[in-house]
C-alpha cells in the first residue's frame, strides 16, 4: 500500500465514501429498473386484455 503520510485518514475516508456512493447508485439503478420493468409488464398485460 502506498504511504499516505499524515493524510491517510482523509484519503481512506474519501475512498470509502466514494465506494459507498457508487454502491448506492448501482443499487438504486437496479431497484428502479426492476420497478420500471414490472410496470411495463403490467401495462402490456392490460393492453393485451383490451385488444
Amino acid at each position: 500500500m502506498p504511504e499516505l503520510g499524515k493524510y491517510a485518514g482523509e484519503v481512506l475516508s474519501a475512498y470509502a465514501v466514494s465506494l459507498l456512493l457508487l454502491a448506492a447508485l448501482i443499487g438504486l439503478t437496479l431497484w428502479r429498473g426492476r420497478a420500471a420493468r414490472r410496470a411495463l409488464e403490467e401495462t402490456e398485460q392490460e393492453a393485451g386484455r383490451r385488444g
